[in-house]
C-alpha cells in the first residue's frame, strides 16, 4: 500500500543548517535572442532581454518558423549598454546589403562569430557569465498517533502482514505502525506536490498550534517543472502519437542540452501505450512480436513489456510509478501521465558552501545540526507505556520532519500531462 520510493530511486538526502537553500545554475554559453523585430537595416532587441551583442559581431537572423535565414554584420549598437532601453543593432547583410524585415517581434537572432579589419584594436565585447539563482524553503511536516491508557490495557491481538514483507501479531501498535508509514509516504508526497504560497498563509488563531503565524509553502517537483521545466501535453502519450511524441521531446531536449540517459516514471495507461508503440516498431517474428529474453523462442514465453529503449542518442529506462496509479493519490486525479527524469548529477554553485558542487538533479535537503537532526524525528509523550512526561492518560507518538526538494537543471525534466478537453 505504500507509494514512497520514487525519490529514493532518483535522488539523495543531505543536511542543511539554514532556513533557505540557495544555489546558482550556469546559463547558456552562446548568445541568442527570440522575439526580436527587424527592419531591412536594423535588429531591435527588447530592453528586458538585456542585449550583449556589440559592433563587429556576425549574426544569424531567422524568421519565427526558421525558413528564412540570413547572415549579417553588426555595424553599430544604440544604446551601447544593456538594460537602458531597446537595443537597436544597425546591420549589413552578407548576401545582400539589406535583410528581411520581421515585424511583431517574430524574428530570432544568434551570434556565430565576428569579423574585424586589419590593424584593429580594442575589439570584442566583454560578456559576463550568465547564471540563474534559485532557492527553496523547507517545510515542517508533523503527525501523531494517540492511544488512551484504557485501550492499551485491553489487549486484542491482530494478525498482520506488513509492507516490509514480515508477518505476525500486533497489539494496538498496529495503528501506530500504519501512522508511521503513512507519514513516511507523506514526506515524499509533500516533496512532489508542495507549492509556494503566492501570499503567506495565516493559520486560524485557534489552530496555529502555538507556533508561527505565517506559512509560505515550498517548491515541489510538479510546481518546479510547471514553472522551470518542460511540459508536454498529450491525450495519450506514446500510444496515439507513437514515436512522433518522443521525437518532439527529443528535439526540445536537444535545445536544452539535456542528459542522454533518462528515466521514465509513468502511470499504467501510459506505460502500456509505450509498450504497444515499441512493439509496433519491432519487425522480428510474426506480426512484429518480440520474445524477449527467451532467445526469441515462441515456444517458451512472451515478453511484451519493455524496460528500456534507445531513440536517437538518448536512452530511456521505463518503470511504473505507483503514486500515479494509486486510487488515493494522483491515480484519483489522473492529470499527470508521468515524468522524464535525467540520470546522473549536475554541477551548481552552493551559496552556503561557497563552492561548486555536484548534486543529483533531484535531492532533498533536511534541517540538521549537531544539536538536532530533523530528517525524521519520533518521540513519545503522555503517561502510558512507561513514558511519564505529562498527566494525560494516553500515549502520543509524534512524528516530525523539516525538508524541501531541490530540482536542479529543471529544463532537463519533462512533465507529461494529459490534454485538457474543451467542453
Amino acid at each position: 500500500r505504500t507509494i514512497s520510493g520514487f525519490l529514493r530511486m532518483v535522488g539523495a538526502e543531505m543536511p542543511m543548517a539554514s532556513d533557505t537553500v540557495v544555489w546558482s545554475e550556469q546559463g547558456r554559453l552562446h548568445i541568442a535572442y527570440e522575439d526580436v523585430t527587424t527592419t531591412t537595416t536594423t535588429v531591435v532587441i527588447p530592453a528586458a532581454k538585456g542585449n550583449v551583442i556589440g559592433p563587429g559581431a556576425t549574426i544569424v537572423v531567422a524568421s519565427a518558423d526558421g525558413l528564412t535565414v540570413e547572415k549579417a554584420y553588426v555595424k553599430t549598437v544604440t544604446p551601447d549598454s544593456p538594460n537602458t532601453g531597446d537595443a537597436t543593432l544597425t546591420v549589413v547583410g552578407y548576401a545582400t546589403p539589406t535583410i528581411t524585415a520581421h515585424s511583431n517581434t517574430d524574428a530570432k537572432v544568434f551570434v556565430y562569430g565576428s569579423e574585424y579589419a586589419k590593424g584593429t584594436s580594442n575589439a570584442g565585447t566583454s560578456v559576463d557569465a550568465a547564471f540563474e539563482q534559485f532557492n527553496n524553503k523547507p517545510i515542517i511536516l508533523r503527525d501523531k498517533y494517540n492511544v488512551s491508557g484504557s485501550d492499551t490495557a485491553q489487549i486484542g491481538w491482530v494478525e498482520v502482514t506488513t509492507e516490509a514483507g514480515t508477518s505476525g501479531y500486533l497489539w494496538y501498535l498496529k495503528s501506530e505502525h500504519e501512522a508511521r508509514i503513512r507519514f513516511e509516504d507523506q514526506l515524499e508526497m509533500a516533496m512532489i506536490e508542495a507549492e509556494k504560497a503566492a501570499t503567506p498563509i495565516v493559520p486560524d488563531v485557534n489552530n496555529n498550534f502555538g507556533g508561527g503565524t505565517q506559512l509560505t509553502g515550498s517548491d515541489g517537483l510538479f510546481a518546479a517543472l510547471e514553472t522551470r521545466g518542460l511540459v508536454y501535453s498529450d491525450a495519450n502519450f506514446g500510444a496515439a502519437g507513437g514515436l512522433d511524441d518522443f521525437d518532439t521531446i527529443l528535439q526540445e531536449l536537444d535545445k536544452q542540452g539535456a542528459i542522454e540517459e533518462n528515466m521514465l516514471f509513468l502511470d499504467r495507461a501510459t506505460s502500456l501505450g509505450i509498450d504497444n508503440m515499441l512493439a509496433q516498431q519491432n519487425s522480428y517474428g510474426a506480426n512484429g512480436t518480440s520474445y524477449g529474453v527467451f532467445d526469441n523462442s515462441e515456444d517458451m514465453a512472451l515478453n511484451l513489456g519493455f524496460s528500456g529503449f534507445r531513440r536517437g542518442s538518448y536512452d530511456f529506462y521505463k518503470t511504473d510509478w505507483k503514486y500515479l496509479n494509486d486510487a488515493t493519490t494522483r491515480g484519483l486525479v489522473g492529470d499527470v501521465e508521468g515524468v522524464i527524469v535525467p540520470a546522473g548529477t549536475s554541477t551548481v554553485y552552493d551559496q552556503q558552501l561557497g563552492k561548486n558542487i555536484s548534486r543529483p538533479f533531484l535531492h532533498i535537503r533536511y534541517r540538521a545540526s549537531e544539536a538536532d537532526d530533523r530528517k525524521m524525528k519520533s518521540w513519545i509523550t503522555g503517561s502510558v507505556g512507561g513514558n511519564y512526561t505529562s498527566d494525560e492518560d494516553a500515549m502520543n507518538v509524534h512524528f516530525l520532519s523539516e525538508r524541501c526538494l531541490c530540482v536542479q537543471g529543471a529544463n532537463n525534466f519533462v512533465l507529461l500531462k494529459k490534454t485538457i478537453a474543451t467542453p
